[in-house]
């Protein structure tokens, strides 16, 4: 396992303005990862009749939102903890378990490792491998578990890589956690646009693991990162209990609450997601497989890793070509284990995804 230091976020859209002189209201953002058609059509048209409900504090508990989420997720309401996004939720968990080691599995999303070092504790990366197509090898990596380890994070499917861990290899996984004293944080922010969610997500398994916690929210799949709701699925009642105790009261507001319910129940919306995304991921990576310039790596979420292997070509270059065309992707270097080979994008409308294909694939 390699211990990594500095990894940054990619430039946001006021920094891109400022530098490239854009306005970010034409940037096509493809770095965001946030579902392309926008807010669910049903909070749109109805969350405004609901204004007069910030007149009144929200239910301290949440338990309408809580059940709502239960019957989307598909658990009890009681395994249900809502907070201010997965942020919060992310920070309070490191701050209860404060790890003094944890394992990330990576490449993978910053703000974990910062959150276990503002708690004095160390990260160790472990990390996914290129020639393995950055898919995880499940007996390898359970024979580097140590009794030393506290925490295991793991984000599924994975960030930057899209790859995933299927809930058969997740009960090997959390077995050894367990036989090691192991906490397990598994983050499924993008589970959701996976085709085969169900083979995914470890949500059933909190009942059966009280080692586990796993993060979702509404930032990426309902296209509302400004809501700031996020939930944690967890069978640990006493961890549960611990951080109900540690959290803030009222920390969304009654609108997001309210929202939550509207969007968790628009079907309609969250199939027609699916169908987008199924369809752009397959004819993006079959479009990108075909080219002998660029390597892919199968997809599970909604973007997807590509590796440039032109030697005259970098991710900043890239970058730098698309942002001056208006659209926004991932210079990957940045990540641990990746270098300024590595480029990522989610996908959009098709007629956007055309426009980004042919940006990166002109000669």
């Amino acid at each position: 396992m390699i211990r990594h230091k500095d990894h940054f976020h990619g430039s946001d859209l006021e920094k891109i303005e400022q530098v490239y002189g854009i306005q970010k209201e034409s940037i096509t953002s493809f770095s965001a990862n946030v579902n392309p058609l926008g807010i669910s059509p049903a909070l749109r048209q109805t969350l405004s009749e609901k204004i007069d409900a910030i007149s009144t504090y929200p239910d301290r508990d949440y338990v309408s939102l809580r059940k709502c989420i239960a019957a989307y997720a598909g658990t009890d309401f009681e395994n249900i903890i809502v907070g201010n996004g997965s942020t919060e939720l992310i920070s309070l968990f490191i701050q209860i378990e404060h790890p003094k080691k944890a394992v990330v599995i990576g490449p993978s999303y910053s703000e974990y490792e910062r959150e276990i070092a503002l708690g004095g504790g160390t990260t160790l990366y472990y990390p996914l491998r290129e020639e393995d197509g950055f898919l995880l090898n499940t007996a390898e990596f359970i024979a580097q578990l140590k009794d030393d380890i506290d925490l295991l994070v793991l984000c599924n499917p994975n960030n930057p890589t899209s790859t995933c861990i299927t809930n058969k290899s997740m009960r090997l996984i959390l077995d050894a956690c367990l036989q090691h004293g192991i906490y397990v944080m598994a983050d499924e922010t993008y589970v959701e646009f996976a085709d085969n969610t169900e083979q995914i997500t470890s949500i059933h398994l909190t009942n059966y693991y009280n080692n586990l916690v796993i993060l979702r929210g509404t930032s990426k799949f309902f296209a509302a990162p400004g809501l700031r709701l996020g939930y944690a699925v967890t069978g640990n009642r006493d961890l549960i209990k611990t951080i109900n105790t540690r959290k803030n009261p009222w920390t969304i507001n009654s609108l997001a609450a309210i929202a939550g319910e509207i969007m968790f129940q628009d079907t309609s919306y969250i199939q027609q997601t699916k169908t987008l995304i199924h369809s752009e991921r397959r004819r993006m990576y079959e479009l990108f497989a075909a080219r002998d310039d660029f390597r892919v790596y199968e997809p599970s979420a909604n973007f997807m890793l590509v590796k440039i292997l032109r030697p005259d070509l970098t991710s900043q270059e890239l970058f730098d070509r698309a942002i001056r065309k208006g659209m926004m992707i991932r210079d990957c270097s940045t990540f641990p284990f990746l270098d300024d080979k590595f480029i990522r994008f989610c996908f959009m409308q098709p007629e956007m995804n055309d426009a980004l294909a042919a940006c990166i694939l002109e000669e």
